[in-house]
């Protein structure tokens, strides 16, 4: 199999290890000359400046698109109108509609056009998942996330709720196995262009509840959710992929296999490439979550809950 990649910035060096770990990667394109050089006589595959050049070129299944946000929907879209198979970072794009466009051309084409919604892909994820799946430990009832950090600096075109959030807004999704319905947010900016704090709360059926909490103001890394059920409340921690489950006066700590959610996601698009029924995001949940971080922003301007009915 042979994949390209478009973009090498910021979280883009690490797809370009992963897919040369993995001997599938045949080109790099990056705009910036000296990095696009760098990148691809490290992984001795081919090098472009110019997409297009790039598209003419090589002979491939699929691409990642690893570019700012911006640019997703016009790389996506020729990929996709020329039959590759299509694995975008997140967020999809930045316009929804731009995002249900590529999702009706993947469909029509035949080809897998994905998001980059690594959580998913986190053991730790897949444990408290199960647990949630199986009622373990009852219904789940309420979730809440917790990100901080600084802001990223290769981060220059959307604000927190599309860079960060919409991990959250996603797992969340993913975790209770529906779409919210309403959506209230309040965010603010203290030290960027964008909004760089926010906290946003998804109302499920059944009054189902998911707190979405993120800041790109204090140091430290954090990147901690919380699953609470009836009968208990379970812990996670996204970098360590540790779990802690509190029952009444009982901790119990989780023993699980950690893995690298990056290698996790890419294996399965390739795997989903070669026909294999493998776990991917689809392309109309990945359009919801960018409907939802929409909605979010939208909240927060105009300080009203935001009613949503999603696919």
């Amino acid at each position: 199999m042979k994949i390209v990649q478009i973009g090498t910035g910021g979280w883009g060096k690490n797809h370009a290890r992963v897919l040369s770990e993995l001997g599938v990667l045949c080109a790099i394109c990056d705009t910036n000359e000296q990095r696009s050089k760098e990148f691809g006589e490290k992984y001795h595959v081919n090098h472009y400046t110019s997409f297009e050049d790039m598209l003419n070129s090589e002979e491939f299944e699929g691409a990642f698109v690893v570019t700012p946000t911006s640019t997703h929907a016009t790389i996506a879209k020729k990929l996709l109108e020329a039959k590759k198979h299509v694995f975008v970072e997140k967020p999809l794009t930045y316009k929804t509609e731009e995002g249900e466009e590529l999702a009706k051309i993947a469909e029509k084409n035949k080809v897998i056009l994905t998001c980059g919604y690594i959580e998913r892909f986190n053991p730790a994820v897949d444990v408290v998942k199960s647990m949630v799946k199986e009622k373990k430990y009852g219904d789940l009832i309420m979730l809440e996330f917790h990100r901080e950090n600084r802001m990223p600096l290769h981060i220059k075109d959307v604000g927190i709720i599309y860079d960060t959030s919409v991990h959250d807004i996603d797992t969340a999704n993913w975790l209770f196995d529906e779409m919210p319905n309403v959506v209230f947010a309040r965010s603010g900016q203290i030290k960027h262009e964008h909004e760089d704090f926010a906290t946003i709360m998804l109302g499920y059926r059944d009054n189902k509840v998911a707190i979405i909490t993120s800041n790109w103001i204090t140091p430290k890394r954090i990147r901690k959710f919380h699953a609470i059920c009836n009968d208990a409340r379970i812990s996670s921690d996204f970098i360590t992929q540790e779990i802690k489950v509190e029952k009444q006066e009982d901790v119990e700590i989780i023993d699980n296999e950690k893995q690298e959610p990056l290698l996790r996601e890419i294996q399965s698009f390739l795997n989903a490439i070669k026909g294999k029924s493998e776990h991917i995001v689809k392309a109309q949940q990945a359009v919801n979550v960018s409907k939802i971080a929409e909605a979010a922003l939208l909240s927060s301007q105009k300080g009203v809950p935001i009613y949503l009915d999603l696919k």
